[in-house]
This record gives C-alpha cells, structure tokens and sequence, in this order.
C-alpha cells in the first residue's frame, strides 16, 4: 500500500513539474497609438493656445510677448537699468501666485510664500523656468503658460489637468555666484 502511494505520488509530482508555457505578452501596435496620441495631443494645445489668444485679444491694456519657449508674457515692472538676467547655478529669490485664465487665483503670493531656487538646477515646472531666465532682479512679469509649460496632463493640487495658468513673478533678488 505504502509502495503503491509513494509511486503515484512520484509520478504525479513528476507530471506537474513538467515545462510550463509563459504567458505571452499583449502585443499593441504602438505606431498607430503613438499617432493617435500625437493627433490628440495637437488639437488639445490648439485649443489651449486659441484660449491664452483670446485672452490677450481681450486685454487691450498689455502689449503680450512670445517667447521662443512657448508661452507669453508682459512686463508689470521692468527694469530699465539693463541689469544682468540670472544664469545656471546661480540662486534667485522670487514671489509669485497662479491663476486661472479667467483670473481666478488658484495658488496666492501669501499662500506660496517667498521661493528661493538654484537656476537649471533643481526642480520648478519648465514655463517657469525659462521665464526666470527672462527676467531681471525687481522686476514683475505676468507669464501665459499653456498646460505642457505648467502641470500638463496630470494637474497638481488645485490646478486641473490640461489647465493654462498665468503666473504673476516678481524677481526679488538674484546671489550671484562667487
């Protein structure tokens, strides 16, 4: 009896054991989701840039700039000294608040508090910066960025995804490196 169960139990041990089959991967064809992706991605920054265009359209008050990094922006004060713009590694000190393209704030000055950064070298959304890099000590810029300058499609906090914010910057100081 002993015999019979140790020899089914080996034989079936032996049969379970046998080569499995791996499970094989989903295969997508990633052009045409790529393509599509683009295609989307296409209509939703027109749509975005035709919204920040009809903002300015209706300012009549401000004179808008393009920047070559693909937001806008004007000055509220601008220095007129031709002091120096801060360069990469250098620690700039700023202020600034958010709001939505209707005006409406989303972060205020007070709510973010005074912001000490390293230029080029730590983390800050890209539209701003490259505005910093724009910008010289004491002066304040009012910054257009469509959402893939700001927190594209994923949003932050109260910022919605695919959201357009303008940024209000007032450039306090800039440590120049010694």
């Amino acid at each position: 009896m002993h015999k019979l169960f140790f020899l089914s139990t080996f034989i079936f041990l032996v049969l379970s054991c046998s080569k499995s089959e791996p499970r094989k991967p989903i295969v997508r064809k990633t052009s045409s989701f790529m393509h599509e992706s683009i295609e989307r991605n296409k209509v939703l920054n027109k749509l975005e840039d035709d919204m920040i265009r009809l903002k300015m359209e209706k300012d009549s008050l401000h004179s808008y700039i393009n920047s070559e990094h693909g937001f806008w922006y004007f000055h509220i004060d601008k220095d007129t000294l031709n002091s120096n713009s801060p360069i990469p590694g250098e620690e700039v000190v700023f202020t600034y608040e958010i709001k939505d393209l209707e005006g409406s704030i989303i972060y205020s000055k007070e709510e973010l508090g005074e912001k000490n950064y390293f230029v080029d070298k730590e983390e800050l959304i890209t539209g701003l910066q490259d505005g910093i890099k724009l910008m010289k000590e004491g002066e304040t810029i009012v910054f257009l960025f469509p959402s893939y300058k700001a927190f594209g499609y994923t949003g932050f906090g109260r910022v919605k995804p695919n959201q357009p914010l303008i940024y209000t910057v007032q450039l306090k100081q800039i440590k120049t490196i010694k």
